[in-house]
């Protein structure tokens, strides 16, 4: 069942990996409003955070760099560094949740060093799932707040782009995998005590043993020898008994 577990988190840490790029190369995080005085469907605007994109009629759409990443608003300036830090911790999070596994062989045999990989993977990615979660939501309340905001002229107001929901599907799938490889952790560590107890009791069995045996042999030695002594000198006796008795027996007096 924990051999599935961390099979089903590396596939998702790559889906994890696949969205949050995705996420991060998408202009659509900001789409034009069709409402109130701006109803020209024929004309349609996307935001994204490296470049902004702008379709007319049947023209095709062209996107274009920003000139200047200071003329962009706080939420998508932060927004920037704080998608690209989620990119290098899911590409670590992932690259440490494969070593982490039972088969896989790195670390050898060494069960506790993979237990510690596989619970930094698990955090990594749950930090990850903050650092993607914050800006995308920073810009949809960016964005909700806009457009419900009566002194933004209506040309000026944004909806919801693609891009975030994706942002929020994504942050979820990291969050089930940080949460799926911190409890095969538990799972791991809790059946590691176990063996350590099982061990600590046989060794505490195995040393009370000996010193029952080391007791035992410490109060027969000196019986042992004693009786060894008492041998040796009632056989000394019986040898002077036989000579006294030959002795008598061949004097004449």
């Amino acid at each position: 069942m924990r051999a599935k577990l961390e099979v089903l988190a590396i596939v998702l840490g790559f889906i994890g990996l696949v969205g949050t790029i995705t996420v991060t190369a998408l202009p659509m995080w900001r789409v034009s409003a069709f409402i109130g005085a701006n109803l020209i469907v024929m004309e349609e605007l996307w935001e994204g955070l490296w470049m902004n994109c702008y379709r007319q009629a049947n023209i095709k759409m062209q996107c274009k760099m920003y000139d200047s990443q200071l003329s962009l608003p706080p939420e998508l300036q932060a927004a920037r560094g704080l998608m690209c830090v989620s990119i290098v911790l899911v590409v670590i999070s992932f690259s440490i949740t494969g070593c982490g596994t039972k088969k896989s062989n790195c670390c050898a045999d060494n069960m506790k060093s993979k237990n510690i990989t596989l619970a930094l993977g698990g955090c990594l990615y749950l930090l990850s799932f903050l650092t993607t979660l914050i800006p995308v939501s920073w810009v949809g309340h960016s964005v909700i707040r806009k457009f419900y905001n009566s002194n933004v002229p209506d040309s000026q107001k944004r909806e919801l782009g693609e891009a975030l929901f994706i942002g929020w599907g994504t942050s979820g799938v990291l969050l089930i995998t940080g949460i799926i490889l911190l409890f095969c952790y538990s799972k791991r560590r809790s059946k590691e005590e176990e063996l350590d107890t099982d061990l600590m009791t046989a060794m505490h069995v195995v040393g009370s043993f000996q010193q029952t045996m080391n007791k035992r042999q410490g109060y027969t030695s000196p019986q042992r020898a004693t009786k060894a002594k008492l041998e040796v000198l009632a056989m000394v006796l019986g040898f002077i008994g036989l000579v006294g008795t030959i002795d008598v027996t061949a004097l004449p007096m």
